[in-house]
């Protein structure tokens, strides 16, 4: 493999919210990046026939929504009971609402309120949903144009997990690398495959990693070289040798190739810290370029419960999403031994900070999403030392800790703040994110996992919407 390519040039993120546009053609039944298949609404009037006032917001709604939604045809309450609709609309309401709870009660699909021409709830409309509330009719009611959108993408989200497949690339189960960490995940557990089948709707397909590193073995040094040419001058690699290089590409190349055989593949994760001895590569670079041509979402350590919560928060609210390992400073010296680093940063109230860092670097960032990104070589010294690792940061600011529970009914959202990073020389953190929260005591406490997801923004409020319907609960810590 030619060793200047790729190329080498640092820049700066783009498109914190919209991932590469026009990166990477879709491939069989695998949508990119940016596409989402609609919900599928039906509109719903109250009297006998759609009113003026009912076909006017429900164009509104029409415009609104764009390719977000599949429009129905309207039918009266009555006969919405039964419905296949992804969830039923009400675009105008009056007090017939309250002589229909019947009808309400009858429909089994999530029920939207959506009643002003700016895509949200009216204000008028608050005593007919609280009336609904109060007998046992939940509502969804958005109060911005951007909580519709949420709604709807939702919406679409919880239909592709029935059936969707999740790959989970490993042999060993924890009997590799650092055993004495890894036996302890969830992850591994035949429970929480049973209960992300039996609660989301999602398959997990358990693949022999070694088979994959065959495979990639095996791909043509002309594909290779190939991969290497579209790339060229495009990704910014510094330190990794030609065989580093072609390395890290004919993992994704053969991951790539795996996915075209396999339909409905939402995420995919490899063993690659513990089972690190399997291959002379590491995923990071191919988890990035398989997020930004096909939309794939990626699972360090074939993490089920990260990858399954990438995908609910990154499909719902589009907006960008990583997994990180978390590092309270309150956990003082067990913190600071496995990152191998003296001290935490000199901050204001270090009970309420974090230290974010996942092998050597801040974590895995797609490239249009980080203000700053490269791909460096390893640092921890468990994987092999032709492996490679990503150098990448989110912007600074408002960021929210995500994570479901081992339940698969609740996802935990976290406001935080990301003020700024962190880097320590001759460490496993030469680039850590320090995030700020509300408690850190009362956040020590309840997160579910070392692991968590970072989202760009507070969006716990838009969470709170959108849990409801992708059927699980949001508990805020």
């Amino acid at each position: 493999m030619p060793s200047h390519v790729p190329g080498t040039s640092e820049r700066a993120g783009h498109h914190l919210t919209d991932p590469a546009p026009g990166a990477g053609a879709r491939t069989g039944a695998h949508a990119g990046p940016g596409v989402v298949p609609p919900a599928r609404l039906l509109p719903v009037h109250l009297e006998d026939e759609p009113q003026p006032a009912f076909l006017e917001q429900l164009e509104h709604l029409r415009r609104l929504s764009g390719d977000l939604v599949r429009w129905m045809e309207p039918v009266p309450i009555a006969r919405a009971v039964g419905t296949s609709a992804s969830a039923v609309v009400l675009p105008d309401l009056s007090g017939l609402a309250y002589r229909a709870l019947e009808h309400f009660r009858a429909i089994e699909v999530p029920l939207l309120i959506v009643t002003s021409e700016f895509g949200t709830v009216s204000m008028w409309d608050w005593e007919i949903r609280d009336y609904l509330r109060r007998r046992g009719v939940p509502t969804t009611a958005p109060t911005s144009l951007q909580e519709f959108h949420d709604v709807v993408r939702a919406l679409s989200v919880k239909e592709r997990l029935a059936g969707a497949s999740m790959l989970a690339y490993q042999d060993d189960l924890g009997a590799g690398q650092q055993p004495d960490i890894f036996k302890r995940f969830y992850w591994w557990e035949e429970e929480c495959v049973h209960d992300l089948r039996e609660r989301l709707g999602v398959q997990v397909q358990r693949r022999s990693y070694r088979e994959l590193v065959a495979r990639a073995g095996a791909v043509p040094q002309a594909r290779v070289d190939a991969e290497a040419a579209r790339l060229e001058g495009d990704v910014p690699i510094h330190g990794l040798s030609a065989r580093a290089r072609g390395d890290a590409l004919r993992i994704k190349l053969a991951l790539s190739d795996e996915l075209d055989e396999t339909p409905g593949v939402i995420a995919a994760g490899i063993n690659c810290l513990n089972e690190s001895r399997t291959s002379s590569t590491t995923p990071c670079l191919a988890w990035n370029l398989l997020f930004e041509e096909r939309g794939l979402i990626w699972g360090c350590e074939a993490d089920l419960t990260s990858m399954v919560t990438k995908f609910l928060t990154w499909e719902s609210l589009r907006t960008p999403v990583m997994m990180t390992n978390l590092y309270p400073f309150l956990m003082g010296g067990a913190a600071l031994k496995h990152e191998r680093i003296p001290y935490f940063p000199a901050v204001e109230e270090p009970h309420n900070h974090v230290l974010a860092a996942h092998c050597g670097f801040f974590g895995i960032v797609p490239r249009s999403w980080a203000t700053q990104w490269s791909v460096r070589p390893r640092v921890l010294e468990i994987v092999d030392e032709n492996a490679h690792a990503l150098d990448a940061r989110f912007p600074t600011g408002d960021i929210t800790i995500v994570k479901i529970d081992s339940t698969m009914r609740t996802l935990t959202a976290t406001p935080a703040e990301l003020p700024g990073y962190e880097q320590y020389e001759d460490s496993d953190c030469l680039n850590g994110a320090v995030l700020r929260v509300q408690d850190g005591y009362r956040f020590v406490e309840k997160l579910p996992s070392h692991h968590a997801v970072l989202a760009v923004g507070d969006v716990v409020r838009r969470l709170e919407v959108v849990s409801p319907l992708l059927g699980v609960s949001l508990e805020r810590i």
